[in-house]
């Protein structure tokens, strides 16, 4: 006859208590969980980015630039206070590698996700976990009234798409990029590593590139540019829409069923964008030498939609932003702070929010009380989230510039320019960054944080938990406009 010690009990009571008060915290509140794990990989990152085995010469990192490169990677910024090319040695890019591709993807989704390999079953709890990173809405407690984009039930599959769309389209793209690197004088070890780490950047919208001369020596190889810029794209409109287009491929007969309202928004919405913003830099910058001037028609063409491409958020250049006219430095300022789509490795307010604005303002220029498109009708509660992703957004904008502008003493537009560049994690910068006093770097650290998250997941996180209230005030109009 056995029996079971009682030693040890106590303390596997505990843990299990603590893990259960964890998971409950982490259910209840997605929104106070994911920045409390943001900022535990900050922390874990800026400590790693620390170490002198991090850097190429052996010395440790000072505080404020090992803390600033910790945040653009977990929130896949770009923007950069060191030379990414040269300071960090093997082992600060392989922690650098890695910190994009966790923060690309979602604190939330990753947590979500190894739980499905693990455990091979997600239940409820971690699917309200994982959902709070596909869709804003869900980051706090209570009920979600609209049509979700992703339903509950379909975050499992979700998950797996992500996982697997991470890893196929990041290695379709090294094939892509490592013949044509070695086209250009790369060494076999050279552009076997620069190919893995310019797709993860691409995918992830970091911006980040391992050679010194960054795009320069691919300026004008379109094979190399388009895999980038398609890359980028794809990371940028979406797991939500990567979702919907594999049912579909797998599905083709039921395509009117699987693409939602959010994916058709999403897709036109990113698509008007990008063509806008190349029809608005061809005549604004065909004629500077510094840029465009010296290009010929189809070259100008090329280079004026792969800036557009990368100024919603991929962060990567051909040209210095520095150079560009202070009218396009302006368009580039508003396609950063619009940014990509929901729920993708992309920054800003998103496209669905514009396109929400915009549907708004059709509506109340027709006289009509709902807002529809593509014969779907939008609740009004979606309005209400759209207009405070712009307010929380412009006041965070607005804040970070005048306090960087205090600090700094440098032009408006430049400050702008990184602010913005900061808050939607684009990664472009007019040169503000490098060389900054401390005091701005962690200012505009603390945006590129605020940025990633989202302003609702901070708002929700800071609000209190819903209460139903039993009684409303008398109505009253103010006068608007």
């Amino acid at each position: 006859m056995s029996s079971v010690s009682p030693i040890g009990l106590p303390h596997r009571t505990a843990a299990r208590g603590i893990r259960e008060a964890f998971s409950d915290f982490a259910a209840a509140s997605p929104s106070r969980f994911a920045i409390l794990v943001f900022a535990l990989l900050v922390l874990v990152w800026t400590t790693l980015l620390s170490l002198p085995v991090s850097s190429a010469d052996g010395t440790r990192t000072p505080l404020a630039d090992a803390l600033f490169t910790a945040v653009s990677v977990v929130c896949v910024t770009g923007l950069a206070t060191v030379d990414m090319a040269s300071h960090w040695s093997g082992f600060g890019e392989v922690v650098i590698y890695i910190g994009v591709q966790i923060g690309g993807i979602g604190v939330l989704t990753l947590a979500s996700t190894l739980g499905l390999i693990i455990s091979r079953h997600l239940g409820l709890r971690a699917k309200l976990i994982a959902a709070g990173d596909t869709n804003p809405l869900r980051a706090h407690r209570g009920p979600v009234a609209e049509g979700q984009a992703v339903r509950l039930g379909d975050v499992g599959e979700l998950l797996v798409t992500i996982a697997i769309s991470l890893v196929v389209i990041e290695a379709l793209a090294t094939i892509v990029l490592f013949p044509t690197m070695l086209a250009h004088g790369f060494t076999v070890a050279e552009a076997a590593r620069d190919s893995v780490y310019y797709s993860a950047m691409a995918f992830t919208n970091t911006g980040f590139t391992p050679n010194g001369n960054g795009l320069l020596p691919f300026s004008h190889d379109y094979l190399f540019l388009t895999t980038i810029a398609v890359t980028v794209m794809l990371g940028a409109i979406g797991f939500p829409v990567i979702y919907a287009l594999a049912r579909v491929i797998r599905h083709p007969g039921q395509r009117r069923r699987l693409i939602s309202l959010h994916v058709k928004l999403t897709v036109v919405t990113y698509l008007l964008l990008f063509v806008l913003g190349a029809g608005l830099y061809l005549p604004l910058e065909y004629d500077n030498p510094e840029t465009f001037g010296h290009d010929g028609a189809g070259d100008t063409v090329f280079q004026a939609f792969f800036l557009s491409a990368m100024a919603r958020s991929g962060g990567f250049a051909t040209i210095d932003p520095a150079q560009l006219h202070g009218s396009s430095r302006l368009v580039t300022d508003m396609l950063m702070f619009i940014g990509g789509g929901s729920a993708s490795t992309g920054g800003g307010i998103k496209v669905t929010t514009l396109a929400v604005l915009f549907l708004a303002a059709v509506a109340e220029a027709k006289g009509v009380e709902s807002m529809e498109a593509f014969r779907r009708r939008i609740p009004g509660d979606v309005l209400r989230v759209a207009v405070s992703v712009v307010l929380w957004g412009a006041t965070v904008v607005a804040a970070a510039t005048v306090s960087v502008l205090a600090i700094t003493g440098d032009s408006l537009d430049h400050v702008l320019f990184d602010v913005i560049s900061a808050f939607a994690t684009c990664g472009l910068s007019a040169g503000l960054t490098q060389g900054a006093p401390h005091a701005a770097v962690y200012v505009l650290a603390a945006t590129m944080f605020v940025g990633r998250l989202g302003s609702i997941t901070l708002a929700a996180a800071l609000a209190q938990s819903q209460h139903r209230r039993l009684y409303a005030h008398p109505e009253e109009r103010p006068i608007v406009g």
